[in-house]
């Protein structure tokens, strides 16, 4: 799990053994180990690591492709909760993971945006509000 993300991640922003060394403060060497899971390091290490590769500590250690449609890790803040099924009257089931990282319960308000050839997002109607204000605010001076 963690060789595999390390190499993919690695290689993903065209970096070396040696580049990664260098923002983590070890030897090409200990990069090796790691990738070829003869050793893994020390906890501060991996926390530079996983800064110096743009994702959290937890998926650099944890994230598991398999399980996440075959796809690499996200970068940092970045999420793929899974698919959803849309029923016959346009409702879908937000993923518990996806509620629990935007802290969205029964009642909540969502508002969808979209964009013809783009996609579509969901997001609270209290942040697109707030963001609106903000954006308005920032017009105004």
């Amino acid at each position: 799990m963690f060789k595999d993300n390390l190499i993919q991640l690695r290689k993903l922003q065209n970096m070396t053994q040696e580049d990664i060394a260098e923002k983590v403060g070890v030897s090409r060497q200990s990069v090796a180990k790691w990738e070829s899971g003869e050793t893994t390091p020390d906890l501060e290490k991996a926390r530079l690591l996983a800064g110096a590769l743009g994702v959290s500590l937890d998926d650099l250690t944890n994230y598991e492709p398999r399980e996440n449609m075959g796809l690499g890790v996200p970068p940092k803040g970045r999420y793929l909760f899974g698919v959803v099924t849309v029923g016959d009257k346009g409702q879908i089931v937000i993923p518990a993971k996806a509620r629990k990282v935007f802290s969205i319960s029964a009642g909540d308000q969502l508002m969808v945006l979209g964009k013809e050839g783009e996609g579509i997002a969901i997001i609270k109607t209290d942040d697109f509000l707030a963001l609106a204000d903000m954006i308005r605010n920032e017009e105004n001076r």
